[in-house]
């Protein structure tokens, strides 16, 4: 976090001169110090992430993927008259243990096309699919595996 406050600061600034980096350092560092007293962040937190980066990578262009794909699958339903799509509601529970796995679950469905997380409660989702296809195997899916590496 205070890297980002940092390299903020000098994206706003910018040029790089001693005088601007010795007070971004400072003021970054006092934001740091606020956000952790404030919002509950820790420098613990800040190594955890940057431990889990890797997977936090992976995770967004697997989501960025699967937004291609579903892009060009909705594609294909709009350009082909004689295909007629059977929506369809499919309810599948997971596990993932924490509400930020369930939520980031649950916004990935919803970003790719086609597919709309309807409910979400208590790791039992309610998803719409412009298709019936679209729903078959999102208990399963990719997302879901990269997110229980991540809760580990």
């Amino acid at each position: 976090m205070f890297v980002l406050f940092f390299l903020f600061w000098v994206m706003l600034n910018g040029r790089i001169t001693v005088e601007i980096t010795i007070f971004g350092l400072v003021i970054s560092a006092a934001m740091y110090v606020f956000v952790c007293k404030f919002t509950g962040f820790s420098f613990k937190k800040d190594m955890l992430i940057l431990k889990k980066l890797p997977l936090i990578a992976a995770y967004c262009l697997v989501l960025v993927n699967e937004i291609v794909k579903a892009n060009l699958t909705m594609i294909h339903y709009l350009l082909s008259p004689q295909i007629l799509p059977e929506p369809a509601l499919v309810r599948f529970r997971t596990d993932l243990k924490t509400h930020t796995a369930q939520v980031l679950l649950a916004n990935s469905i919803t970003l790719t096309p086609g597919t709309i997380t309807v409910e979400m409660k208590d790791g039992e989702y309610l998803i719409h699919c412009y298709d019936k296809t679209m729903g078959e195997g999102l208990d399963s899916s990719v997302f879901v595996s990269i997110l229980k590496k991540l809760e580990g």
